[in-house]
């Protein structure tokens, strides 16, 4: 798996939060670093797709496990 360039935790946070703690991560790396987002919130995988479409970010990888969804964003812009 690749390794991030930064890792965010959005454990135990509801929509809208994961997705703007998400945004003010990414704002903070630079074009091409990668952001490992964690979340508990089932309706983080819709809104992490719909982000990634929203801001041109590249969503690389969203998966489940262990009950916590995890996503790989690619910073573009």
């Amino acid at each position: 798996m690749h390794d991030a360039d930064a890792i965010l935790d959005a454990s135990g946070l509801n929509c809208p939060l994961p997705v703007l703690k998400t945004r003010k991560s990414l704002s903070g790396l630079q074009v091409g670093q990668t952001l490992q987002v964690i979340s508990t919130d089932p309706g983080s995988k819709a809104d992490m797709q719909a982000f990634a479409e929203a801001t041109g970010h590249r969503l690389l990888k969203g998966s489940e496990e262990d009950g916590k969804f995890v996503f790989l964003i690619e910073k573009t812009s």
